[in-house]
């Protein structure tokens, strides 16, 4: 009890506040600290340009001006020349998914699968995917359907203006914030958060870098692959291959489902699955063989069955969201109590009776 003070009751007054504010700013104005953390996201997948230009003696402002300006007009070019193909196939992949085009289809191959496995019951597909389908195509579900739609045009909307506005400034003013933000850490735990912050922000770095490439390489394989093999909707199901490919473990399954899904909407039957699988495989083998070895230096440096668990945890947690950001989490936390457990046994403000010394983790 001779412990408590003024001072310290105070304090943890102040502290409390302070941590319950923050947390009603992250409740209801969700949105914008979505946008702020893609900002950041972007602001360290570009930094490293911003450092060589600033290096090569290009005013640091300008640089950043330049280098932004360059991926809006990289999203421009996506926006007027790739996207309205994609949404083309999407609308002719569309059209061909009516009601009586899916049963047409789903008799055919049930047809066949009967005629390889005598045990299937006659009927059993056909039942099941049409009430599938009705219950997909629900009347009553469009309204919230199209509201959904708005609402995710709407935060795409916004994140375009607020996103490139707010990574220009985590940029332009990293190091000024970073400084400010740790004048408030007192001095004797200084040396082990500005260590902390660094490594994560390093990690993160290489991490987002990475897996943005890596995307980009696994979708422009993915359209080539499944081009060669046949696939009309070879770009649109490329792009979301990539994209899926961001889920470790789980996007590959992704791909090989949403592509051999894709060839039978577009034959009606199997003769392009074959190809479809050979395809993607191929892409796989190409990004387990070059692209990861080229691209991560085991930047989550943690066991594959811990990733697993993590992703399943994220999953769990948030859905497809949560497996996105499950790793980057965990690479934060597992940074931070790594410095801290080497800090705590090495440095005397932690632990007074320890007096010897050594290099911090890598």
């Amino acid at each position: 009890m001779k412990n408590i003070t003024l001072d310290r009751v105070v304090r943890f007054i102040i502290g409390l506040a302070a941590i319950s504010v923050a947390l009603l700013i992250l409740y209801n104005y969700s949105n914008l600290v979505v946008f702020l953390v893609l900002a950041m996201i972007l602001s360290y997948v570009l930094d490293p340009f911003a450092n060589r230009l600033e290096a090569a003696g290009l005013n640091r402002t300008f640089g950043i001006t330049l280098i932004l300006a360059t991926v809006i007009l990289i999203l421009v070019f996506i926006s007027t020349s790739v996207i309205p193909i994609v949404a083309g196939q999407m609308a002719e992949l569309t059209a061909q998914l009516s009601l009586e085009n899916i049963r047409e289809i789903v008799i055919r191959i049930e047809n066949q699968l009967t005629n390889r496995f005598e045990f299937i019951p006659d009927g059993f597909l056909e039942e099941n995917v049409t009430l599938a389908f009705n219950e997909l195509f629900n009347i009553n579900q469009i309204s919230a359907v199209v509201s959904d739609a708005l609402s995710i045009f709407t935060s795409i909307f916004s994140a375009v203006l607020v996103v490139p506005f707010a990574a220009f400034f985590f940029l332009k003013d990293g190091s000024k914030i970073r400084r400010d933000l740790l004048q408030m850490v007192p001095n004797k735990y200084f040396e082990t958060t500005l260590t902390v912050i660094d490594k994560i922000e390093q990690r993160l770095s290489l991490y987002f870098r990475s897996v943005l490439l890596q995307s980009f390489l696994v979708a422009l394989s993915s359209w080539a692959t499944l081009s060669i093999a046949g696939l009309e909707n070879s770009m649109s199901v490329g792009i979301a291959v990539g994209l899926a490919n961001t889920i470790p473990y789980f996007g590959p399954v992704l791909g090989y489902i949403l592509s051999i899904i894709v060839s039978i909407i577009e034959t009606g039957n199997f003769s392009l699955v074959a190809a479809c699988i050979l395809a993607i495989l191929i892409v796989q083998l190409l990004d387990n063989l070059i692209f990861q070895p080229m691209l991560f230096s085991r930047s989550a440096d943690m066991h594959p069955v811990a990733i697993l668990f993590i992703i399943l945890v994220g999953a769990e947690t948030a859905g497809i969201l949560g497996m996105l950001i499950a790793i980057p989490i965990a690479t934060v936390i597992k940074i931070t109590i790594t410095q801290l457990s080497w800090s705590f046994n090495n440095y005397q403000v932690f632990r007074r009776d320890v007096s010897q010394s050594g290099s911090p983790p890598g």
